[in-house]
């Protein structure tokens, strides 16, 4: 089965230009482990993942280097590339680095983001809470990693982001192992406050959402790990 290439829109790039093949793969990939498409220990074929998502090999081969790189790949003797396994006990320790840093990017996105980027936003948290309504999973990453983007390039500040880009893909897989009925609502509602609160170019109010929904994944994972 070929999986659907569209998730790869949200490439940055200058008008006109068209997202590039290895960044369309790594999007790709990227859903797919988060989704456990492709769960943990998998084996990754360059062969294989080529022809079920259309996408050539120097492609993949590009896209799971950064995958290697982000902590989602490993590679082990006489097993190759593997889908890397997944430490519910790391997360605590993931959340208490992105949260500072999540909070800094969202307070800069809405002081220094242009209109364009605005408008995009409020557009993103409507889509968002749509996906959540229809139980879109597929849809609602494909917003969040358009939200993601969004602020990033708003937020100017290339340094941090290196940080947080892979933090947020195993958040996302967490979430993705781990949430159960009613929880995409409420995560739509925490971006959709977010994205709302950078377009309207408030940062203390982009500081408080970025809080609130951190502290929803921390409460997230004590529920996960029996704690209270």
């Amino acid at each position: 089965m070929k999986i659907r290439r569209s998730v790869a829109l949200a490439q940055p790039r200058t008008p006109g230009q068209e997202p590039s093949l290895a960044w369309q793969a790594y999007r790709l990939l990227e859903e797919m482990i988060v989704t456990l498409v492709l769960p943990p220990g998998a084996t990754l074929s360059e062969a294989t993942l080529s022809a079920r998502t259309g996408i050539g090999r120097t492609p993949i081969r590009e896209a799971l280097k950064r995958l290697e790189h982000q902590g989602l790949v490993t590679s082990l003797p006489r097993k190759g590339l593997i889908v890397r396994d997944m430490k519910v006990e790391d997360q605590f320790t993931l959340l208490e680095v992105l949260r500072p840093l999540d909070r800094l990017i969202a307070a800069k996105a809405a002081q220094w983001a242009m209109e364009p980027q605005r408008a995009a936003l409020r557009d993103c948290a409507e889509a968002m809470a749509e996906a959540a309504r229809t139980r879109d999973l597929h849809g609602f990453l494909q917003c969040d990693q358009q939200c993601d983007m969004i602020i990033y390039q708003a937020a100017r500040n290339p340094f941090a982001i290196d940080i947080v880009t892979p933090l947020y893909s195993h958040c996302r897989r967490f979430w993705c192992s781990f949430s159960r009925d009613g929880d995409l609502d409420e995560v739509a509602r925490l971006h959709g406050d977010l994205m709302r609160a950078v377009a309207a170019g408030e940062p203390a109010r982009a500081e408080a959402a970025s809080d609130a929904l951190i502290g929803y994944l921390e409460g997230f994972t004590k529920a996960v790990l029996g704690i209270r």
